[in-house]
């Protein structure tokens, strides 16, 4: 039975990968952890404050509760990130290498996701392959790089058992958008909803690869379970479900309100950001190394976002 520490359980991610792991593993095997609580907020398992720069904590609460894994999500995503850089290197490699030695101290296997801001505009922009040139030009990106590194680093160097994916922008309906460049992909069924228009922030015409976070989460735990000795990679793996742009999620959307109206507002710096990032990338090394298939496309992504935001909003 696995016993695993995740950090940044309240962000995107994280709150929805505690419920998913709690089901598959049970309540008390999986300690969340973050660096505020929410107040009235009822726990179904066990919750520590943890601020990611802070090594003595993460290997007090690691060894006190004897997890074998660690799964690392706390970090300030693109957007955020290069208002912020120098806080973004403080918090995302500081809490990255910080994890990684408990991992390595107490032998504990390791997840952390890399992202597609990992590539840059150098990068061959049509099917990205799995190992191809990666300069990204966001703090992010070079955040997500220098994490790659270090995952690969801490694996032949000391043989901590890490593994990671690189994940594309995630659609969701539960937690908020958290400050990242493909937001307008879970921000448009929102306002859908709500307006029956939405104006983007990202141009028509730019694509970009997006998954629905159910496929995320079982990736994560399916990656974690696969047999080591099939992971030429281990870290990094592209992944992705569909590359899409605006007017794609707003012709999905047109099938159940057609009245619905898209407009565009071109945010400078997220459409820079956007623009440093392939059009497509290949998943053919995860699905050979670990079986990774994709289940919603944009079409039952849309029906299950339309149809969970209009019960949530009533």
């Amino acid at each position: 039975m696995k016993k695993i520490l995740v950090t940044g359980a309240r962000g995107q991610i994280g709150s929805e990968l505690i419920t998913k792991l709690r089901s598959v593993y049970g309540n008390d095997n999986i300690i969340a952890t973050d660096i505020r609580a929410v107040e009235g907020e009822v726990e179904e398992g066990p919750f520590e404050i943890l601020d990611v720069t802070d090594e003595k904590r993460i290997f007090e609460i690691a060894k006190n509760y004897q997890v074998d894994t660690i799964m690392h999500l706390a970090a300030l995503l693109s957007a955020t990130a290069e208002k912020m850089p120098k806080t973004a290197w403080d918090i995302n490699m500081g809490g990255l290498v910080n994890t990684l030695e408990a991992a390595r101290e107490l032998n504990l296997q390791f997840f952390t996701p890399s992202s597609i801001g990992a590539f840059g505009p150098s990068t061959p922009k049509v099917q990205t392959p799995q190992d191809t040139l990666q300069r990204p030009t966001t703090m992010y990106g070079v955040n997500k790089v220098a994490g790659e590194l270090l995952c690969d680093y801490y694996y032949e160097r000391f043989g901590v058992d890490t593994r990671g994916v690189r994940f594309p922008g995630l659609i969701s309906y539960v937690a908020p958008p958290g400050g990242g460049t493909t937001d307008y992909a879970v921000e448009i069924y929102y306002e859908a909803i709500r307006q029956k228009s939405y104006t983007s922030y990202i141009a028509e015409g730019t694509y970009m690869d997006m998954m629905y976070m159910p496929d995320a989460l079982e990736a994560i735990v399916q990656l974690m379970e696969a047999d080591p000795s099939k992971l030429v990679h281990r870290n990094a793996f592209n992944i992705s479900a569909i590359s899409a742009e605006p007017m794609d999620f707003a012709k999905a959307i047109q099938s159940y309100i057609p009245d619905f109206d898209i407009s565009f507002d071109v945010d400078p710096v997220r459409q820079k950001i956007a623009d440093s990032w392939p059009n497509s990338i290949d998943s053919s090394a995860a699905e050979a190394e670990w079986g990774y298939k994709a289940k919603y496309d944009i079409d039952s992504i849309t029906k299950d976002m339309l149809e969970k935001i209009a019960g949530k909003l009533r």
